[in-house]
């Protein structure tokens, strides 16, 4: 066999199709797309712009914080951003040393600047985080406050090349996870029963201000969350250790995640995930994680049909991705709908890395996921797949809301190590549509594809195993 794509697998695909773009057109499949979609992802760059803050300065050791980590200093956290703010905002300075406090909260037109030298180290004491109004797996509650909220603010920034760490560790937070690889013991508290009780609350239609969970429960909190804000920087900064997901901004706009590394493999621990956001810009990051390296998300089932908000406008470009489930990410939780996501000029490689373009959905979920595109991207190894699309991802098929997924066009991509090149799986009756490959070299796939329940699947200038695809006889 020269490559995974065998006779026999093309001829189960609906609408599969290999060769030129002329061909493909002529046989009702789409052409590649032009260099439109790049033009729109260059305006998506071009609109997204850091936030101006004012020139004023203030140091949270002025008001009485000491980086001996292990002084408490949440009361100068929050007296130097409160004083700040009262200026008409600009830059609060963490400087040199090790800040042991509880969460943050930001307030517009507030830049937390945590200089090289400066580690913020986050309190593992959970009664530290009285409960906020967040999002938990795309579910709308009041739960832990994340180490660094912000509520409908405007112009906010963390910035600096410090440290954030969250301290969570096998006996700090990721225990809750429930799993004895997090160090979780049988007796132990875990997050199973209020993960049941939250989508409880949320099929039944419960008022999002009765969802209150915190203390006593145990759904870990998030590093950093945005709730309902605009114009957002994170830049430079590094974050290890983090409960779960890192950088989580929800249905917010104007979003630039640049220059950041994060450096964290607990439970969850998804690296940057905006959710129910427009014009999000990440770029020159790197993630390392032990979930998802970047997962755009809209919204989980019930809850994500009563707020329906999409994401839309995502630019992922120059970043390097190592260990994580998912290159770049779309789903689980999508039911508000994705759609005008670009990523480009992109390095992946790890054998703990999965997948270089993932996404996940099934018929609970709903939603859609509309006109992704990929090129420029250079992948040593993968441990699973280039391409994965799975329908029948956590609740999976025979629910009343099946996704809709078309217009996942990829080019330029070289992959050295793979075990399949394509594992796309649809419903019979709602396939995924218009997948398109261009111009893709992949060194070594070592196991025959899955692909299934597809329409208007396009190969052009692909090669795999050293062999071009060609069209079946």
């Amino acid at each position: 066999m020269t490559g995974p794509w065998p006779r026999r697998r093309f001829l189960g695909v609906s609408g599969a199709v290999v060769g030129g773009g002329l061909l493909a057109s002529a046989l009702g499949g789409p052409a590649l797309a032009d260099a439109d979609p790049w033009r729109t992802a260059d305006k998506i760059r071009r609109r997204v712009r850091p936030p101006r803050f004012p020139h004023h300065r203030v140091r949270v050791t002025d008001f009485g914080a000491k980086g001996d980590g292990t002084t408490d200093c949440s009361r100068a956290f929050d007296a130097a951003i409160k004083a700040c703010a009262r200026r008409g905002g600009g830059h609060v300075v963490v400087p040199p040393g090790r800040y042991l406090t509880g969460p943050i909260r930001l307030r517009s037109h507030i830049d937390l600047h945590v200089e090289e030298g400066a580690t913020i180290a986050f309190s593992t004491d959970p009664a530290k985080y009285p409960p906020v109004y967040t999002r938990w797996q795309g579910i709308e509650c009041y739960n832990y406050s994340p180490f660094i909220y912000a509520y409908e603010a405007r112009n906010i920034a963390i910035t600096g090349k410090g440290t954030l760490d969250g301290q969570a560790s096998n006996t700090a937070w990721w225990p809750w996870s429930g799993s004895a690889t997090y160090g979780w013991k049988p007796g132990d508290p875990q997050q199973g029963p209020d993960w049941t009780l939250l989508q409880q609350w949320a099929d039944q239609g419960v008022p999002v201000a009765d969802r209150v969970l915190g203390s006593g429960h145990y759904l870990r909190p998030n590093m950093i969350q945005p709730y309902k804000c605009e114009n957002v920087l994170v830049e430079g900064v590094t974050i290890v250790n983090s409960p779960m997901w890192e950088i989580h901004p929800v249905l917010s706009r104007t979003v630039l995640v640049r220059d950041v590394t994060v450096d964290s493999h607990g439970p969850n621990n998804d690296g940057c995930d905006p959710e129910s956001c427009t014009d999000v810009v990440i770029t020159g990051s790197t993630f390392d994680t032990g979930d998802d390296c970047i997962a755009i998300k809209a919204g989980r089932n019930a809850d994500g049909r009563r707020v329906n908000v999409p994401s839309r406008n995502i630019l992922v470009e120059g970043c390097e991705f190592r260990d994580g489930h998912g290159g770049v990410t779309i789903g689980s939780e999508m039911t508000g709908g994705v759609s005008s996501v670009f990523a480009r000029n992109l390095r992946m490689t790890s054998p703990n890395l999965n997948s270089c373009l993932r996404l996940k959905t099934n018929s609970m979920r709903g939603g859609y996921i509309h006109d992704v595109h990929m090129k420029d991207v250079e992948v040593g190894q993968l441990a699973v797949a280039a391409i994965q699309i799975d329908f029948y991802y956590d609740e999976g098929p025979g629910h009343p809301y099946n996704p809709s997924v078309s217009g996942i066009h990829v080019e330029n991509v070289h992959v050295g190590t793979t075990k399949y090149v394509l594992d796309m799986r649809g419903y019979p009756d709602a396939p995924i549509k218009d997948v398109t490959l261009a111009h893709c070299r992949f060194d070594k796939a070592t196991a025959t594809d899955i692909v299934e329940n597809v329409q208007g699947l396009v190969l052009t200038d692909v090669t795999v195993n050293g062999s071009p695809v060609g069209a079946p006889a």
